[in-house]
């Protein structure tokens, strides 16, 4: 195909446009004769009205100049420059109408032109202005379409999302994508056509697929459930169709869609559930005019928290973490959210027991959240002793000063990995959540725990890892085919946190309903093909063995554990035993810098009787 000119000079636009202009007016004149004129009779009308033709062109040149309607590109035409023109035919008709009545009114002659022949002319003027644009427009368009064949793509969403995604593509001319259709699971749109395209029942795309080799979906629905949004991809994925999605209108630059704000699901949007609705008048009551303390704050969790608080309170704010960049790392994120509450940003390690004490003198913290821990399992059965020194010691710490200084309200993060503990950190996690409960009894403080499993997207979790990998070329490392994991969301994990804080009364450990379990491999592979790619063919996978510590499969309730149901669907409250007198002194010992590694496991395994190592060292150390 003939390609057009990037830039036409803006003089050929004028005369263009003007010639056209002069064509209508001398059409309008055949037409108002019926089309019966001679050469004779077009000699005498230009003698009888040469002056009327000057001012006509001197008028349109003048206007066609002040709307400027000659400056726009003609291959980007668009509604903007449609209204201009209009603009600029109907200011030329009134002048010849006002002309026209001053001729008529003050100087006792003929008008300009006839009225009609005005009319005609506006009419006519207006198609050939605004025609000649979009037929140089398309002629463009089709210059440049990608010579590929189209890939027929769905768009999931009828709504405005799925209009807007429709009008993006379709203006990407560049784009080797052509959209035959709309999904929907809205039944009174199946069958009918929006916007030229036809609305079909999601329960339609195995047909669709098989007869128009469907190469792609779009998800173009806001806030799609979690079970729609993950059968759409198990098919496609099944199906080798490409599938991406419209991300959330907040993320557009200035309210606009663009195609790089289409783009491939993230795997934790399919493992992600529904937003929970937090009692925000509750949790607002509970927060009003305190200082809540946050350890572990620059932390995953301890973050999370952060941000969910702030959303709903103005009190004072402490966040403690040791780990200076992550802590500077917050701070920023906060300045650059236009956070106004009085928030500390403090550098100390829980261990520190005179760093503590100052701090509580200092702030005399109302509500404490502590999220401070050592939690990677394989790291602690390399070095027991930080574990024990962290979240057992450190945890004691804060519970001691938390009752020396009247905190009201302490919430404990702990982990799944406490329950039948296997390792190290998971044992340390329980004889913490143990030491809280023996503190919480006939207290002042309120000690509430929370138990939960991995948090997606949370520091050295397994998705940022595969994603490294995946992007790196693989392999894709999976510790055994049949381990299994619990995955919630980030902004889940805190809201449920802040939930049990504001419900519970203290001494319950508050176990969050995870959803079902999700088998590694599984996830591996399901990342690799929303990529685009094969596993085992375009990314391998590898399997290394479970690491020193680690379980198969994760468990929110010990075997002699029970839970009871609470208001909230997904929370419940853990049974557990009551401890025995010796654990005061069993966990005294424990703490004694002069035991130890052996001894120390040894007291552990006495502590939580169901610690059992696996896959590690500790295994070999004495028992008794």
């Amino acid at each position: 195909m003939l390609k057009l000119k990037s830039a036409t000079p803006r003089w050929i636009i004028v005369l263009i446009d003007l010639l056209m202009s002069i064509f209508a007016l001398g059409l309008a004149y055949f037409i108002r004769f019926d089309m019966n004129t001679n050469l004779k009779a077009m000699q005498n009308e230009w003698l009888d009205n040469w002056k009327e033709f000057t001012a006509y062109i001197s008028i349109k040149l003048t206007v066609f100049y002040f709307f400027k309607i000659h400056r726009g590109l003609v291959r980007f035409t668009a509604t903007e420059d449609l209204k201009r023109l209009f603009s600029a035919s109907m200011t030329c008709t009134f002048i010849f109408i006002i002309i026209s009545a001053v001729r008529a009114g003050f100087f006792q002659t003929t008008y300009l032109f006839p009225s009609s022949i005005l009319l005609m002319e506006f009419i006519i003027s207006l198609m050939l202005l605004t025609g000649s644009r979009f037929t140089l427009k398309l002629w463009y368009l089709e210059s440049i379409k990608n010579p590929e064949p189209a890939q027929k793509i769905l768009i999931y969403g009828a709504g405005s999302m799925g209009l807007i995604a429709k009008k993006t593509i379709e203006n990407d001319q560049r784009n080797p994508q052509k959209i035959f259709g709309f999904l929907d699971d809205n039944p009174k749109l199946s069958g009918n056509r929006i916007d030229g395209l036809t609305v079909y029942s999601s329960t339609e795309i195995q047909r669709l697929t098989r007869e128009h080799n469907l190469s792609a979906v779009i998800i173009a629905i806001r806030n799609p459930s979690n079970t729609r949004l993950n059968t759409m991809v198990d098919f496609c994925l099944a199906h080798s169709i490409k599938i991406q999605r419209v991300q959330d209108p907040v993320t557009w630059v200035n309210g606009t869609l663009t195609m790089k704000k289409i783009r491939k699901i993230n795997i934790d949007e399919l493992l992600g559930r529904e937003e929970i609705q937090l009692n925000q008048v509750a949790l607002h009551r509970s927060l009003i005019e305190k200082t809540v303390l946050i350890t572990g704050a620059a932390g995953s969790i301890g973050s999370g928290i952060t941000l969910e608080i702030l959303k709903h309170f103005e009190g004072k704010l402490i966040l403690v973490d040791q780990a200076e960049s992550p802590l500077y790392n917050l701070q920023q994120e906060l300045v650059s959210l236009g956070i106004k509450n009085p928030v500390k940003f403090l550098i100390g390690d829980i261990k520190d027991k005179d760093f503590l004490k100052e701090l509580f003198a200092a702030e005399s913290p109302n509500v404490l959240f502590h999220a401070a821990a050592y939690k990677h399992v394989p790291l602690m059965e390399e070095n027991p002793q930080q574990a024990i020194a962290t979240n057992v010691e450190g945890t004691k710490n804060l519970v001691d000063l938390a009752l020396t200084y009247g905190v009201e309200k302490f919430v404990f993060i702990s982990t799944d990995k406490a329950v039948n503990p296997t390792n190290i950190m998971g044992a340390s996690k329980r004889i913490a959540e143990m030491y809280v409960q023996t503190k919480g009894t006939n207290s002042t403080t309120s000690f509430i725990t929370t138990r939960f499993g991995n948090v997606l997207g949370s520091n050295g979790s397994v998705i940022p890892l595969f994603q490294k990998q995946i992007d790196a070329g693989g392999p894709v490392t999976v510790t055994d085919p049949h381990v299994t994991r619990y995955f919630m969301t980030i902004p889940e994990a805190c809201q449920l946190v802040l939930e049990a804080f504001v419900m519970g009364a203290g001494g319950e450990i508050f176990i969050f309903d995870m959803g079902n379990s999700v088998k590694i491999l599984d996830l591996a592979e399901k990342m690799i093909r929303l990529h685009g790619l094969e596993p085992n063919q375009d990314i391998s996978i590898k399997m290394t063995g479970l690491r020193p510590g680690e379980k198969l499969y994760e468990e929110l309730l010990a075997d002699e554990e029970t839970s009871l149901s609470t208001h909230h669907p997904k929370i419940l409250i853990a049974k557990t035993r009551e401890n025995d007198l010796a654990f005061m002194k069993d966990l005294e010992a424990l703490l004694d810098s002069r035991q130890s590694l052996s001894q120390k496991v040894a007291i552990m395994k006495r502590l939580v009787p169901e610690f059992v190592s696996t896959n590690s060292y500790i295994k070999n150390l004495n028992h008794d």
